[in-house]
């Protein structure tokens, strides 16, 4: 079949990321870059597609799917227009800068029958696949604890962008919602989370760290703690090898505890007792062979078949929403002393 044509708007960071993987994806190909920065027509030249300084701009039929990769605050107004046009999006993280903006996104899709993608690539790597398996399949037994970490130091000049340094800004909405998603994936709903956050360290108005306590709905009692400020490998960002901006560190940041075993994240690795069930008894590791597949690169083709009419999103705008809702629930948590129950 000929490649699904894509548009990417928003030429940032992520964006450039997603220009590569269409570039190594199968079955989709680069339509056009939409960017109100001028370089980005330098940008798309390149690329010999067209250039466009806003989503208006672009004609119709000169795509079939739009990846959305503005700033946060844009998202609302950038998805609502993909969907009056009907064309099927894949919005970046998070879905919205707030929960009103999300609900917003999936009520004018479900209403227009557009497809909304959310852009929690991870979802879409073969190590979580095979994790969210073996917990399925039942490999550790009934799932009782969870931890995750997100440790790791964003240099000085990263924050010279003054947003970077406001409310909205900081780990627990940028980084965590991604271990969020992901927990969320893994182990079913999260019904309350109680947090705490500071920002001793830089003084800055957004938090730099915060730890968190998680029940879910499956009776699962989860910890985190996510921190920018400390040097430190224990993050999905240095432990999955899934950026090669970031240097691999071959430690892990997840720990999924059950009756019958334990599992380590992302290397998973399983810890359990070979024999008797007990304290007394030795413990045995085992690792099963490292799936191949960049994430990035997988959700471009799984997005490029939801244009198609082929499948369903693997991150449906209903999911991002979810995910939104918690990560409001420990902002609020954090703000205001008490557990708070996530609203969707």
């Amino acid at each position: 079949m000929r490649p699904v044509a894509l548009a990417v708007c928003g030429a940032g960071l992520i964006g450039r990321r997603h220009l590569d993987a269409i570039d190594r994806a199968a079955g989709a190909r680069l339509a056009a870059i939409v960017e109100p920065d001028p370089a980005a027509g330098v940008l798309a030249a390149a690329r010999g597609v067209p250039w466009h300084p806003d989503l208006s701009d672009l004609p119709a039929g000169a795509a079939e799917g739009v990846i959305l990769a503005t700033p946060n605050a844009h998202h609302v107004a950038g998805a609502l227009a993909c969907i009056a046009a009907g064309l099927p999006v894949l919005v970046e993280k998070p879905l919205a800068a707030d929960l009103a903006g999300a609900r917003v996104i999936v009520a004018a899709a479900e209403a227009a029958g557009v497809p909304v993608a959310v852009g929690h690539h991870r979802r879409h790597n073969p190590l979580v696949a095979a994790a969210r398996a073996a917990i399925v399949q039942g490999t550790i037994g009934t799932p009782v604890a969870v931890h995750a970490m997100f440790w790791l130091r964003k240099p000085d000049d990263y924050f010279d962008v003054p947003w970077r340094r406001q409310p909205g800004a900081g780990p627990v909405m940028v980084n965590l919602v991604h271990d969020i998603d992901l927990l969320r994936h893994l182990l079913g709903e999260i019904v309350a989370v109680t947090a705490a956050s500071s920002s001793a360290a830089r003084g800055h108005a957004v938090e730099e760290t915060a730890v968190l306590l998680l029940r879910f709905a499956s009776g699962v009692l989860g910890s985190a703690s996510v921190s920018d400020v400390i040097p430190a490998p224990w993050s999905w960002e240095f432990s999955a090898g899934e950026n090669p901006a970031y240097p691999a560190a071959g430690q892990f940041c997840y720990l999924i505890g059950g009756s019958r075993g334990a599992l380590e994240l992302p290397s998973g690795r399983l810890w359990h007792h070979p024999g008797a069930q007990g304290w007394w008894s030795p413990l045995a590791a085992t690792v099963a062979p490292r799936p191949a597949g960049e994430p990035l690169v997988a959700q471009v083709e799984q997005f490029a078949r939801v244009v198609r009419g082929l499948e369903e999103p693997l991150v449906p705008a209903r999911e991002g929403l979810a995910t939104l809702a918690v990560i409001e629930a420990v902002l609020a948590s954090a703000r205001e002393g008490r557990t708070v129950a996530p609203q969707r």
